[in-house]
């Protein structure tokens, strides 16, 4: 009978709290979160088989990463000869073992043995390494890192009354920059000042249009254009900003007697505002209404043109 159970609790008098799960029932219904990945289940196929590609691949020896060609390359038959031609300077000349020998690939042979250009012959996956994947003929040539001067190197020796400099803001077009590099060479310029960011460096492609004129003419790398502009000024260089907007022209240039600085803006923006607030003047170059801008290596030439007129002294006459 119920009420002769021994069981504390049981009978119907003095009946105590019947005896609870504990909330063991409760805590198995609420689940045991997201199911695994069939790969992460050590039971499942999937598992056995991502441990078994893992060991495969530990096996294999790493590739070293592809190198990207960088400025410092040249290649292609034709491109590496007219390089050479040209008077870029050049580190090596990497062939391709087993090129096909064609009448181009004999001139560069002829060019580099008559100059002493070293030259080294490499399997070809190694040349599609060095240069990146690319289309190579199975010659490339690599040049010496390019050494920039510093803006204060430039200025080291005091103001020179016959110096002139060009700086360029904004110039991204390597071509642009040779060709202003070539301009600075011809007319007798002092060197050129490049900002670190945001311009076009000493590339393949500037080397190649400066025609060996960056190797006589310095190019200095500012890291803030605007503080090698404060610089020179506080040396006594007059500060003068190409603009298409400037009521005074070329043929006018404030201080083209003294030691002075052209700065040439880009073709789209032309100069940086904190550029043209650092230029003592701007002057401009007289076109026809139709034109809306010239060049940015075409302006600076015009530039320093009108600034060689300028210097010259007068002529005494009979």
């Amino acid at each position: 009978m119920a009420g002769n159970s021994s069981r504390r609790g049981a009978g119907s008098k003095g009946r105590g709290k019947a005896a609870g799960s504990g909330g063991r029932i409760r805590r198995s219904l609420e689940g045991r979160g997201p199911t695994p990945k069939a790969e992460d289940r050590v039971y499942h196929k999937a598992y056995k088989a991502k441990q078994e590609a893992q060991k495969r691949q530990a096996g294999r020896p790493r590739r070293a990463p592809r190198e990207k060609a960088g400025a410092d390359w040249v290649v292609g038959r034709n491109p590496v000869f007219e390089a050479m031609t040209a008077g870029m300077p050049v580190k090596q000349v990497y062939l391709a073992e087993g090129a096909e020998r064609d009448d181009r690939l004999r001139d560069i042979l002829k060019f580099a043995a008559e100059r002493s250009v070293p030259l080294l012959q490499v399997p070809r996956a190694e040349l599609d390494r060095v240069t990146g994947g690319l289309v190579h003929q199975g010659v490339a040539l690599q040049l010496p890192s390019y050494e920039y001067a510093l803006p204060e190197d430039l200025f080291a020796d005091g103001v020179d009354t016959n110096a002139v400099f060009i700086a360029c803001d904004g110039i991204t077009d390597p071509r642009n920059l040779g060709a202003i590099i070539r301009s600075a060479a011809g007319f007798g310029a002092s060197g050129v000042i490049i900002p670190e960011r945001r311009s076009a460096s000493m590339t393949a492609a500037a080397w190649k249009t400066s025609a060996g004129a960056a190797a006589r003419v310095p190019v200095a790398m500012a890291k803030n254009l605007n503080r090698a502009l404060e610089q020179a000024s506080k040396m006594g260089y007059t500060i003068v900003g190409l603009a298409g907007d400037a009521e005074t022209t070329v043929g006018a240039t404030p201080g083209a007697d003294g030691p002075l600085v052209i700065v040439v803006g880009s073709e789209d923006e032309g100069l940086s505002r904190l550029v043209r607030e650092h230029c003592d003047a701007l002057i401009s170059i007289p076109i026809v209404s139709e034109v809306e801008s010239l060049n940015a290596s075409v302006a600076a030439s015009i530039a320093l043109y009108e600034a060689s007129l300028q210097r010259q002294p007068p002529n005494p006459g009979p």
